[in-house]
């Protein structure tokens, strides 16, 4: 009996979690005013880029302000989708069915989902190529979280979501609320992309999941602050983080493919609340032009979100 107990915890974890009410009143007076003027504002910038395709989902994290552009159009989810991969992992950790400090053998070669035929990744297509060199190694869940955050590793991505199965992450992201998110493979299965099997999402549902660890929903307290700091530690940041004040704190995850570029956000501003800010982007060539876009979209949502002088207590990072 004490053997299943982790099993247990682990279906429980993934059945009985029902996805967070948000009971936050509509934004009303001065402030819906003020959130009408900074959609114009956003809508103004995103039209200035003749066939760019935007969505925005922002959320005070302290209060009833949110404001949707296109929050609810779905977009191919790039590598946005670690974000489930890692709340999964974190949550099996809770569940105790594994410890941070587990190794699996790392291989680069992987199923695709079509017809089980083999596929591998190419160093060169990764923004970590350094881990290439652990290939045939054990190496910690602990290491592979990070890699697959801080740099995009599509290796570390793909060893997870093979570890974790893809079911179980996808189930774990509509738990939490990402209702239209769809987590179905790993990276560069070029077979699934081709008969448009992909994972998508949706700015609300990235939004969903951001906010679902910020405030500790998304697993116990200890999970989430340790995926916060991951989150903290994330090395490109030439998106959200580009249109703020310097040494501001964002946690946040990008993902990229041709002519797309996203960005998943919680902003700290100093001496006001933490917000959700998700942006999403496709139908732009160059990733500069849509690196400069969503940089000025992140400069206004900021300057909205501390418009005024509200006191806030510190949130922890």
């Amino acid at each position: 009996m004490r053997a299943l107990l982790p099993a247990l915890a682990l279906a429980c974890l993934s059945a009985c979690t029902k996805p967070p009410v948000d009971i936050s009143p509509s934004p009303t007076g001065a402030s819906a005013r003020s959130l009408s003027l900074l959609r114009n504002q956003l809508t103004a910038r995103i039209a200035a880029e003749a066939g760019a395709d935007v969505a925005v989902w922002y959320q005070d994290l302290a209060g009833p302000d949110t404001l949707d552009i296109a929050a609810r159009t779905s977009f191919h989810a790039a590598s946005t989708m670690k974000v489930p991969v890692m709340i999964e992992l974190f949550r099996r950790v809770d569940a105790r069915a594994l410890t941070l400090d587990r190794t699996i053998r790392l291989e680069n070669s992987f199923a695709s989902i079509v017809d089980g035929s083999p596929f591998k990744l190419t160093p060169t297509d990764d923004s970590d190529a350094q881990l290439y060199t652990r290939v045939g190694q054990d190496v910690p869940l602990r290491l592979l979280n990070d890699r697959m955050i801080t740099r995009s590793s599509n290796l570390a991505a793909n060893a997870l979501i093979e570890f974790l199965d893809a079911k179980k992450i996808n189930a774990t992201a509509h738990a939490l609320g990402a209702d239209h998110m769809r987590v179905l493979r790993g990276v560069e299965d070029t077979k699934a992309f081709e008969r448009g099997m992909n994972n998508t999402t949706t700015a609300r549902d990235l939004g969903a999941l951001m906010a679902a660890i910020e405030r500790g929903n998304a697993a116990s307290p200890r999970s989430t602050q340790l995926m916060k700091e991951v989150l903290l530690r994330q090395e490109f940041n030439t998106e959200i983080p580009a249109g703020l004040p310097a040494g501001t704190p964002v946690a946040h995850k990008t993902g990229s493919i041709t002519a797309t570029l996203h960005d998943a956000a919680v902003v700290y501003p100093k001496s006001h609340p933490p917000y959700v800010l998700v942006i999403l982007t496709r139908n732009i060539a160059r990733e500069q032009v849509a690196q400069v876009l969503m940089a000025d979209l992140s400069r206004m949502v900021y300057a909205f979100a501390v418009r005024d002088s509200r006191p806030t207590a510190k949130a922890s990072r």
